[in-house]
């Protein structure tokens, strides 16, 4: 399947997409040094909110998808060097609208899951 949104994201900030289905995607972000929060490795949790985003935009995979609401849990912390893993499924459409939840995890570990909620544009948000 092709990614028909976000064609150019930078996958050393977002995350790289692993896999792509109808509704469903996963992506891996490999955190670095450039997401370091403070002296002891914390990885900033905005990095984390952009891969899932990312994840989530996927899976409605359509060229015209916004994020429009979403919530978040963190759920354990990220450290530098490690990977995550974002799997999101579209679980609910309602026309124009997407409902997604995203789980992330570092190994065996849940570090974050949310519900993204995606609106389907009739042209890109920016020629609005």
């Amino acid at each position: 399947m092709e990614l028909k949104t976000h064609r150019e994201i930078d996958p050393a900030l977002s995350g790289e997409l692993l896999q792509l289905e109808e509704g469903y995607a996963k992506v891996e972000l490999r955190t670095t040094e450039s997401m370091r929060a403070d002296a002891e490795g914390l990885v900033h949790g905005g990095f984390c909110f952009c891969a899932a985003d990312f994840a989530a935009m996927a899976a409605v995979n359509d060229p015209h998808v916004v994020l429009a609401g979403s919530e978040s849990k963190f759920l354990a912390p990220v450290r530098v060097g490690e990977i995550v893993l974002f799997e999101a499924e579209v679980i609910a459409r309602d026309g124009n609208r997407c409902t997604v939840r995203v789980v992330g995890d570092v190994e065996q570990t849940h570090v974050y899951e949310g519900t993204m909620h995606a609106v389907i544009l009739k042209s890109h948000v920016l020629s609005l």
